[in-house]
C-alpha cells in the first residue's frame, strides 16, 4: 500500500514538471525561430535630385524628334527641377545618308510658344551634311560655297542663336551611329567662321575628339565603322580659330574625353592662345571620360587643376550637358552630374559660367 502511494505521489509530481518542460521547449523553439528568421532590409530610398544652387543656361541639349511635342514638354518639366533658366536645343551632326536627319525647322516648330524658355541652333542637319559631302567628293568649289553660305544665312534669318552641332571628328560609339571626319580648316568651316563674324560672332558648336598627334583608335571603340587610326586634328582646329577672330567657336564636351588627350594642359594652352575659343562643360556619370574634372569620374570633388582652370578662365566656359529629352529612364541624368560640378564652383564663377557667358555669346534676352 505504501509502495502504491509512493508511486502515485511521484506521478503527481512529474506531471507538472513535464508540462513545464514542454512549455519551455516551445518557448525555446519560438525564440530560435525569431532569431533565425532573416530581418527584411528596408527599401533603399532613391538619391534625392539636387538642383543647381543658382540658375544656369543649358546650351547643348537634344530632342527625340519621333515625339517632338512630348520631348519639349519633358524639357519644360525638367527646367524647374534643374534650376535651368533656358535650354538651347540643336540637331546632332548628321551624315548625308542618315534617314532620320532634321535641322532647325523642326526645332522652330517644336519650340513654338516657348521661346521665352527655349532657343535653338541650326546646321547639324544641313551645313554639317554639306561639309561631309564636300570632304567625300573633294568638291568645295564656288557653287558649293555659294549654297553653303545661303543656307547659313537662312538659318540666322530663322532666328537661330548660332550654328551646330557641327563636327570635325565624331566616333561611332553605338549601333546606328556614324563615324565622321572633316578637317577643321576645310574651306566650308572657314566660310562658316566668316558668316559667324558677320552675325556678331554667332557661336559655332563643334564636336571634336582630341588628337594632338596621330593616335590609335581607343581600345573601347570598334573598327569598323571607326578607322584604326585617328588623324592629328589640333593644328587644323587652331587654323580655324585664327582664320577670323571675330567668329566664336565652342568646343563641345569638355570633361567627356574619349581619347585621353583633351587635357587641362591642352585646354589652358588653347584658351590662352585663342580669345575666341569657348568650352562647353559636360560630365556624364553614365559614360565617364578619360579626363573628368571630378575625382571619381562621375562624382566627387572638382580636381584642383580643373578648378584652377575655371578660376583662370571664368569667362570662357558654358554648360553644355548633352542632355536628351525625354530623359532616359535610367539615371543619373547628364544634367545631374554636371550640376554636381557646377554647385562646387564659387558663386561668382557660377554666375559667369551659368548665366553671363551664354547670355553674351548667344545674344539671349
Amino acid at each position: 500500500m505504501r509502495l502504491e502511494n509512493t508511486q502515485g505521489c511521484l506521478r503527481n509530481a512529474i506531471r507538472p514538471l513535464a508540462v513545464f518542460a514542454g512549455v519551455a521547449a516551445a518557448l525555446a523553439m519560438s525564440v530560435h525561430l525569431l532569431v533565425a528568421a532573416p530581418t527584411p532590409e528596408p527599401a533603399r530610398a532613391e538619391p534625392a535630385t539636387v538642383a543647381a544652387l543658382s540658375p544656369f543656361i543649358e546650351v547643348h541639349s537634344h530632342l527625340e524628334m519621333k515625339d517632338a511635342a512630348g520631348s519639349i514638354q519633358a524639357a519644360l518639366r525638367a527646367m524647374p527641377i534643374e534650376n535651368a533658366a533656358k535650354i538651347i536645343l540643336l540637331p546632332p551632326p548628321f551624315t548625308p545618308d542618315d534617314p532620320s536627319r532634321f535641322d532647325d525647322e523642326k526645332l522652330i516648330e517644336a519650340e513654338k510658344g516657348h521661346r521665352d524658355k527655349l532657343a535653338f541652333l541650326g546646321g547639324g542637319g544641313t551645313l554639317n551634311v554639306m561639309i561631309q559631302e564636300a570632304v567625300h567628293s573633294g568638291n568645295a568649289g564656288p557653287e558649293v560655297q555659294k549654297k553653303f553660305k545661303e543656307r547659313a544665312e537662312q538659318i540666322m534669318r530663322q532666328g537661330a542663336s548660332g550654328f551646330g552641332e557641327m563636327t570635325t571628328e565624331h566616333f561611332a560609339t553605338a549601333p546606328g551611329t556614324y563615324y565622321e571626319y572633316a578637317p577643321a580648316d576645310h574651306p566650308l568651316f572657314l566660310l562658316l567662321a566668316d558668316v559667324s563674324a558677320e552675325h556678331g560672332g554667332a557661336p559655332i558648336d563643334i564636336h571634336m575628339e582630341s588628337a594632338p598627334k596621330v593616335i590609335p583608335l581607343p581600345a573601347e571603340m570598334k573598327s569598323p565603322p571607326n578607322p584604326p587610326q585617328i588623324r592629328e586634328n589640333i593644328a587644323a582646329f587652331e587654323r580655324l580659330l585664327a582664320h577670323n577672330p571675330r567668329a566664336n567657336i565652342l568646343w563641345a564636351h569638355e570633361g567627356a574625353d574619349n581619347t585621353g588627350y583633351r587635357t587641362v594642359e591642352l585646354s589652358r594652352r588653347l584658351l590662352k592662345a585663342h580669345p575666341n575659343l569657348y568650352m562647353e562643360l559636360k560630365v556624364d556619370a553614365g559614360a565617364v571620360g578619360k579626363n573628368s574634372p571630378l575625382v571619381d569620374g562621375g562624382s566627387g570633388a572638382i580636381k584642383p587643376d580643373w578648378m584652377k582652370l575655371f578660376q583662370d578662365f571664368p569667362d570662357r566656359f558654358v554648360i553644355g550637358t548633352d542632355q536628351h529629352y525625354s530623359e532616359p529612364a535610367k539615371g543619373p541624368q547628364r544634367w545631374e552630374t554636371m550640376v554636381s560640378l557646377f554647385n562646387q564652383l564659387p558663386a561668382g564663377i557660377r554666375q559667369k559660367i551659368g548665366i553671363d557667358n551664354p547670355t553674351r555669346l548667344y545674344h539671349l534676352k
